[in-house]
């Protein structure tokens, strides 16, 4: 995994996906251990995209493994006007070790690590959400003991944190069920690599606009925020159309 990108869940083999959960299991278990584990080390941190728990997970995770953040506003970047993807790349890649950028489109992340030599991690786009996926299995991981054959029960919009649950799922061997309303839900492709890959590992992904056939049985219930940033002039049709499909 040295030195690679971490733009989508679907990059990783299901055994490399299995790793990084056992190395995050460790770290978590024994802080002191990797105190030290990225000394000297900088990650830029590029927010096209505002953030909460984003910036301070990011922000306090790198200084307890003894690196250092940089946060990047908007205004001090304007990515892809005042400054063009490449350029930000092949400056950042002279002065820091590693890029996360959370921004709009996915083509900008793959721009980025296109031109940047160092690694670049999807702190969020459009498409996915990664490091939320990841983040979440781990937690599963650690209240049910296991993740293969789990049946996952995501209700609310089919957006990129959806995309990530469906392929971090398929690559552990979970079965994902997807409720949303009609029209809202994941996109095609997704849904496709989804299915394909939980043919390897016994997974599956199951769409459906039923959202008490997703929670029958689920060993895990979740939702996500029905306007996502970006999405606040449909704040109050979201509202009416994703009133039955509410965890509660």
């Amino acid at each position: 995994m040295n030195g690679k990108d971490f733009l989508s869940i679907r990059d990783f083999s299901p055994s490399e996906i299995q790793y990084l959960l056992i190395l995050a299991h460790q770290v978590k278990s024994h802080a002191t251990t990797y105190c030290g584990a990225l000394k000297g080390k900088t990650l830029a941190m590029i927010f096209e995209k505002p953030s909460l728990r984003t910036r301070v997970t990011f922000d306090v995770g790198i200084q307890q493994l003894g690196g250092f953040s940089l946060y990047l506003s908007p205004a001090e970047i304007n990515l892809g006007k005042r400054e063009s993807i490449h350029d930000v790349a092949k400056n950042l890649e002279r002065m820091v070790q590693g890029i996360m950028i959370r921004t709009f489109a996915h083509e900008i992340v793959e721009e980025m690590a296109e031109h940047a030599s160092i690694p670049v991690i999807n702190g969020l786009t459009d498409y996915s959400h990664p490091c939320q996926a990841l983040a979440d299995y781990l937690t599963m991981w650690e209240a049910k003991g296991n993740l293969e054959g789990l049946k996952i029960a995501f209700v609310g919009d089919g957006n990129n944190v959806a995309h990530s649950l469906m392929f971090a799922g398929a690559q552990l061997g979970a079965h994902v069920w997807i409720a949303t309303p009609p029209g809202y839900e994941p996109k095609a492709d997704a849904i496709r690599w989804a299915s394909e890959r939980g043919r390897e590992t016994g997974g599956t992904c199951m769409v459906t606009n039923d959202p008490r056939e997703a929670v029958l049985a689920a060993d895990v219930v979740y939702t996500d925020v029905w306007a996502s940033m970006g999405q606040e002039s449909e704040t109050e049709k979201r509202k009416r159309i994703f009133l039955p499909y509410q965890v509660n």
